[in-house]
């Protein structure tokens, strides 16, 4: 189990450094994510994905619920009040649940896409002023060594807390 933390960082040099470090400490760059203001470049640091980035995953999660929902009571409808008189059964609660949620998903997840992550809104400001923010996927029971090592050799490092969950895929 990996627990996210997060670093704010004065300039691109220092979180270079902080990389070169945990490359050292055997954290893989997959599991380091760099973010900062459009049009700094970052170079060869290991950037924030589309999935990081924007609030892809928690709007998947939401049409999953609204779409699920939605389907489940329009399910309802039909077969209270049948089209044509046709006997609709308990399938099609089920099928209409599905498509809801399916399509929920669908069009929650790409409305996501152009949304800034809401996990990310504390540290905005700072990253807009200049400040990289460093995401670090760490195992549960390296956070405190990881933690120290970067507060002892880069004191500028702000910590900004650790977040519980990760999603398992980005």
């Amino acid at each position: 189990m990996r627990r996210r933390l997060y670093f704010l960082l004065p300039s691109v040099a220092r979180a270079r450094q902080v990389v070169d470090e945990l490359l050292l400490a055997r954290i893989d760059d997959r599991h380091i994510h760099v973010l900062a203001k459009d049009g700094l470049s970052l170079g060869d640091l290991p950037r924030a994905s589309l999935l990081q980035r924007s609030d892809f995953i928690h709007g998947i999660e939401i049409g999953l619920g609204v779409g699920g929902a939605t389907g489940v009571l329009a399910g309802l409808i039909a077969v209270a009040f049948p089209p044509g008189g046709i006997a609709l059964g308990g399938w099609t609660i089920l099928a209409c649940a599905l498509a809801g949620a399916i399509i929920g998903a669908w069009v929650s997840g790409m409305i996501g896409t152009d949304v800034p992550n809401s996990q990310l809104k504390e540290f905005q400001h700072a990253v807009e002023q200049g400040q990289i923010l460093m995401m670090i996927d760490v195992p549960k029971d390296r956070i405190e060594t990881v933690t120290n090592m970067i507060k002892r050799h880069h004191p500028e490092a702000d910590m900004h807390g650790i977040e519980p969950t990760i999603p398992a895929f980005p």
